[in-house]
């Protein structure tokens, strides 16, 4: 089954996003994941159960020096597909454009792949069972 996943946000001070999720539109931290080696922390950000579909994720990237700018903070949309690998190659039959080919993400095991939509906006593919 295909369903929009979650939402992606960079954000400059974690603990005061993290904050005005919980504390001023009731969400809960679902799960966070620390990848040292990229020098980032993703918060998944959503309402109970956390069934792992229209979630906010906010991205903590540690050497950022400056707040982003309104429309910099944006990352892409992520959409969960049963077969990355077939998706791509239909998207890219029909002349989608693929900016990152299927495979595992960096410092981890899930597959993935970035398409980009008539705009530019990044997509990224996420194979879900």
């Amino acid at each position: 089954m295909t369903k929009l996943l979650h939402t992606m946000l960079r954000v400059f001070n974690l603990d005061a996003s993290v904050a005005f999720y919980r504390d001023h539109l009731g969400m809960s931290e679902l799960r966070r994941r620390e990848v040292a080696e990229a020098r980032y922390t993703l918060v998944f950000m959503g309402y109970p159960p956390g069934d792992g579909s229209n979630e906010l994720e906010l991205t903590y990237n540690w050497d950022q020096k400056e707040p982003y700018q309104l429309g910099t903070a944006f990352g892409h949309l992520a959409v969960g597909v049963p077969d990355v690998a077939a998706t791509v190659a239909s998207m890219r039959a029909a002349g989608a454009k693929i900016t990152r080919e299927p495979g595992p993400v960096k410092f981890g095991t899930t597959v993935i792949a970035f398409v980009e939509d008539p705009d530019g906006y990044k997509i990224e593919l996420i194979e879900r069972a």
